[in-house]
């Protein structure tokens, strides 16, 4: 599976032209091996953020191939950026599959940075700290993605956020119990209330990831 992290800096006038432009999105939903597509504003920095899952790279690249460009519209930002990487791990909750856990309202991300050396205890205590507090708080699902190997992006999807609220006055013991400091060179974080117009649902989920214990797979 691909995630595909977007940043775009929006002026706040355009801020209306750009949700329009996002909403047209939702062309591609028949599009092989979309997974979903998902996005919201930062209300911290007032950037705009959109997560898009796909079943792996190369539906991503007929994508970009055939219909990127004759939807893709600037409208009015001034800067994008772009980032790739492949799903290493799969976050369980109350979702049946990591599609249907996008239909959450609430989506937080944490990109995390991490020192050299540490990708396999920054995996090892996704699994066995990170994950099951997740889910006992009642998280619907989610993923950790390598967008480089000192780069991971671990993103979970909430059924409203008052839930994510009561897991996040766990999160100070989570940091030491996963020796956090350890890890990582700088993490930013994002929680963001998703754009029910910005959202893409496939007519078909080409990919079938099931409620299973989190597993980790090889990157790229």
């Amino acid at each position: 599976m691909l995630a595909k992290w977007v940043t775009c800096d929006v002026p706040a006038g355009a801020r209306d032209a750009f949700g329009a432009a996002q909403a047209r999105w939702t062309a591609v939903a028949d599009q092989p091996g979309l997974i979903g597509q998902v996005g919201g504003w930062d209300p911290r920095t007032g950037r705009a953020h959109v997560l898009a899952l796909w079943a792996d790279a190369d539906s991503h690249r007929v994508f970009l191939r055939d219909r990127h460009d004759a939807l893709a519209d600037a409208s009015g930002y001034r800067g994008i950026e772009v980032a790739l990487g492949e799903s290493v791990l799969t976050l369980p909750g109350t979702a049946a599959t990591v599609a249907e856990a996008m239909d959450g309202p609430v989506l937080r991300v944490a990109d995390c940075h991490l020192a050299e050396g540490a990708e396999e205890h920054f995996a090892d205590v996704q699994r066995r700290v990170w994950a099951p507090a997740m889910e006992a708080a009642g998280v619907l699902g989610g993923l950790v993605a390598s967008l480089t190997p000192d780069r991971h992006l671990v993103a979970t999807f909430w059924p409203d956020t008052a839930t994510h609220r009561r897991y996040v006055e766990q999160v100070p013991d989570l940091r030491t119990r996963a020796a956090v400091t350890t890890d990582l060179t700088a993490m930013t974080g994002h929680v963001l209330a998703l754009e029910p117009s910005w959202r893409v649902r496939p007519h078909r989920v080409s990919t079938d990831i099931r409620r299973v214990a989190p597993t980790t797979t090889r990157a790229g």
